[in-house]
């Protein structure tokens, strides 16, 4: 497949476009924060009489998302005369795409119809492949078209493409811990389906992993399982013939603890079914959660060993890595998903969204009066920047200057 094999040439572009050095100025304009850089210098804190933020050690933007949004300056700068389409998001940031859609990018419609959502793409037009990946079907089509493609695949998601297609070359059905509807899982699966037996089938959390337990067990409901996971699972998925052989793998931003627990509970309803012996031979796993997704939960659960009393987490609303650092630090502290500064209306209100709402909500009170010691951390697709505003902004509402950090 394209994403996987294609060599970089002047019609497809897969490690950057040669000319990173001259759109470095604007990347530091746009996204960086001398404050956040102090904190880091800082030992990750910064505090006042009253006031202690403390900043996660893992961080905003991972080498992927450097990478992509690098790619898209560098498609801008070298294509300056040329229409510059992506696929979808880059990144789940909307500063990040606010940016782009400011230097001119078009964003295509979000159509299954692959025909209609290409349709205004011409010859010598370029398109932007973002970071999730795309499916085989988007990509099939466009290398159909006389256009330049820029493909920011995320590294790590070409790694969980490697393994899915591995387990549909050697018959078994890959078992995707993630979001069917998300970008990457979407892009996952339809690797799967490129081997003429492909089958997938995607778990959102344990909870529907024990409905595959339990049927792998001989305790499911045919009809029942097949309505459940009818939309997460590839056409004509029999769950009597595809759960003999299961290899199990995950979006990469998923909760990493949530994941190994999933392959674990599969592994441990196929010995019970076949028996030990027999389920070295049916079941395989890779754990695929990408190392920055890994870092930033666990400097998560490092803060909140340290001791905050609220925690404020930066990104995408849409971000599933931010969700999962806040699903973390929301069993510690009152937590708050923000998606950027602005979210931070007053030292009274804060507009946030909460663990499994499907929209944000306006929350009175977060900030206590009296000292009070802040936890932050921030999203794979957070830019400095706004982290960095989101600190003065607290600082601004408890009526106290930004400390002076005394730097090396």
């Amino acid at each position: 497949m394209a994403s996987i094999t294609m060599k970089s040439n002047e019609r497809y572009f897969a490690k950057g476009l040669g000319n990173k050095q001259e759109i470095i100025p604007l990347l530091r304009r746009d996204y960086y924060s001398r404050l956040v850089e102090d904190l880091k210098a800082n030992g990750f804190r910064i505090a006042s009489a009253t006031t202690e933020i403390r900043l996660a050690r893992e961080f905003g933007f991972c080498y992927g998302v450097d990478r992509a949004v690098e790619y898209a300056y560098e498609t801008r700068e070298r294509f300056p005369s040329k229409r510059i389409f992506i696929t979808g998001e880059i990144i789940h940031n909307p500063r990040v795409n606010g940016r782009l859609v400011e230097m001119g990018v078009l964003f295509l419609p979000q159509t299954p119809d692959v025909a209609a959502r290409f349709a205004e793409v011409r010859d010598e037009d370029v398109v932007l492949l973002p970071a999730f990946g795309v499916e085989t079907s988007a990509m099939e089509h466009l290398l159909g078209k006389n256009c330049i493609l820029v493909d920011t695949t995320c590294g790590s998601v070409l790694n969980v493409w490697k393994s899915v297609i591995r387990y549909a070359e050697d018959g078994f059905t890959a078992i995707v811990h993630g979001k069917y509807q998300h970008e990457e899982t979407r892009a996952t699966c339809s690797q799967v389906t490129r081997s003429e037996n492909g089958r997938y089938l995607v778990v959102r959390d344990m909870e529907e992993a024990r409905l595959v337990c339990d049927y792998i067990e001989g305790r499911g409901e045919r009809g029942g399982f097949l309505a459940r996971f009818r939309p997460a699972s590839s056409p004509g998925f029999d769950p009597d013939r595809d759960l003999e052989q299961i290899g199990v793998a995950n979006q990469t931003t998923m909760l990493s603890s949530e994941s190994l627990a999933i392959a674990e509970a599969i592994r441990a309803a196929m010995a019970r079914r076949h028996g030990a012996d027999e389920t070295a031979r049916r079941f395989r796993s890779f754990d695929t959660i990408c190392s920055a997704t890994q870092d930033r939960q666990d400097a998560v659960k490092a803060l909140i060993d340290e001791g905050i009393d609220l925690m404020v987490v930066i990104g995408g609303f849409n971000s599933s890595n931010t969700t999962h650092l806040l699903e973390i630090a929301a069993h510690a502290a009152p937590s708050y998903h923000i998606e950027d500064s602005a979210c931070l209306v007053s030292a009274d209100a804060i507009r946030h969204k909460p663990l499994d709402s499907a929209a944000p909500i306006l929350t009175t009170g977060w900030l206590p009066a009296g000292p009070v010691r802040i936890g932050m951390t921030a999203g794979a697709s957070t830019p400095n920047s706004e982290i960095g505003a989101a600190v003065e902004r607290i600082f601004t509402f408890r009526g106290e200057p930004i400390p002076v950090l005394e730097t090396a």
